[in-house]
């Protein structure tokens, strides 16, 4: 009888670690956690540590070196390549480091984010290494398994602190459709009732006077019936390649909640157009928070929108 072929987990089960842990945050937030040098070296390594990046090239060949800090001062430098990125889905870098002066730990990562609702995710980290041995090595030498556990820890602590913390946004889509058109979609009401907001969203009002000192009124309504008012204003448009505007969250007294300043600009190249956003928070109040930790979930979902909809109206 022939043996019967294994699978490539059991040919390398006893060379390998797995981690995996749920977080109570959307799935772009973790994806930003982790590939963002500033917010890597805010909670990267285990209790006690860290790190100090020199360069984290997040692409496919790109490059990230960076040194841990051990609290008893010993330095742990690190040099790994991307392998593969599959935005917000895969990370997989291929690892090289160790303690200075040391043998290096080397092994294969993969983090697969896994988006298990709209606000929890599951990360699963496999490190793959070339032997057993030494995949016992820096259990054995490094903790790595206790560190790799303590490690995701210090991003859960972190992730609250993230959404609350950022005043300032930076948000680049590009788009296969010329810049008039797109430009046509942030101005237009007709357009943008069709796209703005998170998905499954709907804009039963959308008024939105595109020109400086227009006002905007919009009233974004979610897949059960509730209904988030905001207004705000025009305080630039420069067609077709820029726009800045300011709005906001109204409560039930139409008070602003918060204000966000953004500055939207259009760059076309060879047809195709890149919309950069750059929003700022200008102003809060009390139960801004939970609207504002979700501002970069919320937009993305919008460009995604967008992105579908420039695709339907080429087809008219």
């Amino acid at each position: 009888m022939n043996a019967r072929k294994k699978t490539p987990a059991k040919l390398t089960a006893d060379r390998e670690i797995v981690i995996t842990r749920v977080f109570d945050a959307p799935r772009e937030l973790v994806w930003n956690a982790m590939t963002d040098s500033e917010q890597v070296a805010q909670w990267w390594g285990p209790n006690g540590f860290t790190t100090t990046i020199e360069t984290m090239e997040v692409r496919t060949g790109g490059v990230w070196k960076h040194t841990m800090h051990g609290p008893d001062g010993t330095d742990y430098p690190n040099s790994s390549v991307f392998k593969e990125i599959v935005k917000p889905e895969r990370i997989v870098y291929a690892h090289g480091g160790g303690k200075k002066g040391g043998p290096g730990a080397h092994f294969v990562a993969t983090w697969t984010f896994g988006a298990l609702s709209d606000k929890q995710t599951e990360v699963t980290i496999r490190m793959v290494f070339e032997s057993a041995a030494e995949r016992d090595h820096v259990v054995k030498e490094y903790g790595a398994i206790e560190g790799g556990k303590q490690t995701l820890a210090r991003l859960a602590a972190y992730l609250p602190k993230m959404a609350l913390d950022r005043k300032e946004f930076v948000i680049t889509r590009s788009f296969d459709a010329p810049r008039e058109l797109v430009f046509k979609a942030w101005t237009n009401p007709l357009h943008l009732a069709q796209w703005w907001g998170p998905r499954g969203f709907t804009n039963p009002v959308c008024e939105w006077d595109a020109r400086r000192g227009g006002k905007i009124y919009d009233v974004m309504r979610t897949p059960d019936g509730i209904d988030y008012p905001m207004g705000g204003e025009f305080r630039e448009v420069v067609e077709p390649e820029r726009l800045v505007l300011m709005c906001g969250a109204l409560d039930k007294n139409g008070k602003m909640l918060f204000e966000f300043l953004h500055t939207v600009t259009f760059a076309e190249r060879n047809g195709k157009t890149t919309l950069t956003i750059k929003s700022h928070v200008i102003k809060t109040t009390a139960g801004a928070d939970k609207y504002i930790g979700g501002f970069e979930v919320g937009m993305t979902q919008s460009l995604e929108r967008l992105a579908e909809h420039l695709i339907n109206v080429g087809k008219e």
